[in-house]
Order: structure tokens, then sequence, then C-alpha cells
């Protein structure tokens, strides 16, 4: 994620620590040169509050969420419908970036660690347009005036496999222990499910949302 960051995101980087000697490519340490701050091993952990620093930390610009008005410019939008796992939450908004989703709104919560998300996300959430917005309904009613249609991912639901979509499109998906609100539900137009081949209850939440992603991004109208 550091690596990516420094070469994709260089203005949005302060400060370079860095405790192993050769862990940059020299490319990155003449650009970065200025910012660069050598520390030792302990620190370094420290720092890192418990995480793998791999021998890079950086230290960023704060997160700039985007606004509701910039979300619904786009046509494919993923809504997380309480979900608080940063680790969950990263893996989505990795697989989203790779697939094509073009905006995330987190909703159900009143704050996230962006910080979190960034590193498990492998840096895509800096590349992924991503906000905030507490009342679902608001969001709903928002992207529902400008056309559309909802779609929350459930196992009681429509194989994906078997639809294809209109060019406006949200994935909707719920929390890791509740699923879909009820709020949810009662603006949801279709709820659609991942078809198993073995009897299973459930996938994790991440693994999910790259199925329903894929499909999504490609089955379209």
């Amino acid at each position: 994620m550091c690596l990516y960051a420094l070469e994709t995101h260089p203005d949005t980087i302060t400060t370079v620590y860095v405790a192993k000697k050769g862990i940059l490519p020299q490319k990155l340490f003449h650009e970065h040169h200025d910012k660069i701050k050598f520390l030792e091993e302990k620190w370094a952990q420290s720092m890192s509050k418990g995480g793998n620093h791999q021998g890079i930390l950086l230290e960023v610009k704060d997160f700039e969420m985007c606004t509701l008005a910039e979300v619904k410019k786009n046509s494919f939008i993923v809504v997380l419908d309480g979900l608080t796992d940063v680790g969950n939450i990263g893996a989505i908004v990795r697989s989203a970036y790779a697939l094509g989703a073009e905006a995330i709104v987190a909703t159900g919560v009143k704050q996230l660690n962006f910080a979190a998300i960034a590193r498990t996300s492998s840096g895509a959430l800096l590349d992924m347009p991503m906000m905030v917005n507490h009342n679902i309904m608001d969001v709903f009613n928002e992207l529902g005036q400008v056309g559309f249609s909802f779609y929350g991912a459930d196992m009681n639901g429509t194989a994906v496999q078997e639809m294809t979509f209109p060019a406006k499109r949200v994935l909707v998906l719920g929390s890791e222990d509740k699923g879909l609100s009820k709020k949810a539900r009662s603006k949801i137009d279709t709820v659609i499910s991942i078809e198993m081949k073995h009897a299973f209850d459930s996938l994790n939440v991440s693994a999910a949302a790259a199925i329903l992603l894929h499909r999504m991004g490609y089955a379209v109208k």
C-alpha cells in the first residue's frame, strides 16, 4: 500500500518513515527525499499500532470524503448498510475499485477509520470516492430521484447469475452480523444472492461483494 501511495498519490504524503535500509526503490527515494525520516524498528512497530509496517510508514493528509452530489454523477454505486469492520470495508473498497464501481457510501455509522481502510484496501481508497452519511434513507431518496435502481445482497434473493442490470445501479451490502436493515429492505427494488454449488450458509460479506460486483459490473443492459 505504501509503495502504491508513493507512486500514485505523492501529493497526499507529508512524511515517509523508513525503518529498513534499502526498502525504497531508488527512484522513489530520490523523489521523496525531503520527506523521509529514518527511525528504529521498535519505533516503527509502535507507530504502526500492531500492524505490519514492512519497513515503511506514511503520514498522509486527512482523507477527503466526496459529497452526495458527486456520488450522484456516477452510474455504479455501493452502499454499505451498517458495516463497521475495517478489514471487510477495505476489502470491499479494493474489489469495488478493481471491478468498476465508481463510489461508495457508508451508512448507519457516524465515522470510519479511513487510515485503516486505506491500509486494508491496499491503497485503493486513495482512488475510490467514498463518503459517510449516517442516514441511509437520505441516500436512497437522493439516488432514487435521479433514477438509480437498488439491489440488496441476501441469501434468499434472486441468483445474480441470472440477472442483468440497468446502467444506474446500486449494490447495497448489509452489516456483518445483521445483514440488510429494515430501512434498507423497504427501499430495495430487488434482493439478489449468489447461487451455491454446495450447501453452505453464507460467504463473508467482502467475498460476496466481490462476486456481486463482478456480475453487476459486466451484466448491464
